[in-house]
């Protein structure tokens, strides 16, 4: 076995790499919502023979959702690095958690009125 062993209970360890794993967890929610803009923006509207418009706007806003997961995780990672490193711990901000639900809610709910209304 090489490298330096570390303690069983070395929790900054587990910190940090709990801190990585959540930064993939954004990634993946972005990466989703941009296939998702695609799907929405681009399949759909070719599948069900309808105009284009409407969908290429919703999946404007589902791009729009996806590129903000990956900025606002890689800020959020950058952040709790830094308060990690001196020992304090800040939550997230309420209020972006708010406005991504508040999005995720309202693309959804396009979504849903455009396909029915489409069918």
């Amino acid at each position: 076995m090489t490298g330096p062993r570390t303690q069983p209970d070395d929790a900054t360890r587990r910190t940090y790499l709990a801190q990585e794993r959540t930064l993939l967890a954004w990634w993946r929610s972005g990466l989703a919502a941009l296939a998702v803009a695609i799907g929405i923006g681009r399949i759909v509207p070719a599948l069900l023979g309808v105009s284009a418009t409407p969908f290429l706007t919703l999946g404007v806003g589902f791009g729009l959702l996806g590129l903000s997961f990956v900025f606002l995780g890689a800020r959020r990672d950058r952040a709790v690095t830094r308060h990690l490193a001196t020992g304090r711990f800040e939550p997230l901000d309420c209020r972006v958690v708010w406005a991504m639900t508040a999005a995720i809610l309202l693309l959804g709910a396009a979504t849903i009125v455009l396909l029915i209304a489409e069918s």
